[in-house]
């Protein structure tokens, strides 16, 4: 077996044991065990097993040790303000980030992409959130059903995508902090043989996640706190 087949295997397995131990574990402490295997390697091989892209960018960008449970605990207050303030959203503390999902019918018409005036109260009360929170990153990421032509989902998907990118940037959330990517079709919570599973599949998430200064703040009071 060659070096980089033993890594693979290693890093495969890995991610099989720590999804099976993360069970009985809380956020905090996921984010704080996986940034010390290896957060750029673990995070794709769980984004890949698990269908997730969010949950494996979020893994792949985890710190750990003491910096990463200092920074889980500010992404522990900035998601229960999210789940409250947020109506429509479904909240979920991933490691060192958050996952929040809309879907479909919050915020768009079933295959448009211009926000509805509905959602963009839900996404008012999101940004009054990020403005108490401006040291985190937000990336956006359109999903479609399977119906229609692959190209036309891709397309659809990144409209989407940008549509909610659009509106938080101009609403005052600089836009060094957004990233918009259509994920199209490719990435189906659940198979895509109903209605309603179709419609669960359309959806616009939005992974927050710590940027370079809330990580050095963070070290340096781990630092302090040694």
């Amino acid at each position: 077996m060659t070096q980089l087949s033993k890594q693979i295997l290693f890093i495969t397995l890995l991610a099989a044991v720590l999804l099976s131990a993360c069970k009985t574990m809380n956020k905090t402490q996921k984010g704080a065990i996986i940034g010390t295997t290896g957060g750029a390697a673990m995070g794709a091989v769980v984004g890949k097993a698990t269908g997730k892209p969010v949950l494996g960018a979020i893994i792949g960008g985890t710190v750990g040790g003491t910096v990463g449970v200092i920074i889980g605990r500010n992404m522990d207050k900035q998601a229960e303000e999210i789940a409250k303030e947020v109506p429509g959203a479904k909240v979920e503390r991933v490691g060192e980030g958050i996952i929040m999902e809309f879907n479909e019918k919050i915020l768009f018409d079933y295959a448009k992409y211009d926000l509805k005036s509905g959602s963009k109260r839900s996404l008012d009360n999101f940004v009054d959130v990020l403005k108490k929170y401006p040291d985190t990153n937000i990336e956006i990421q359109g999903h479609t059903d399977s119906k229609g032509s692959e190209s036309y989902n891709q397309k659809l998907s990144k409209q989407r995508a940008d549509a909610a990118l659009n509106y938080l940037s101009s609403n005052s959330i600089s836009e060094s902090r957004l990233t918009a990517r259509g994920m199209g079709e490719s990435y189906a919570k659940v198979d895509n043989d109903s209605d309603a599973n179709r419609s669960e599949n359309r959806r616009v998430e939005f992974l927050i996640f710590a940027n370079e200064k809330m990580k050095s703040d963070a070290q340096k009071e781990a630092g302090n706190n040694k």
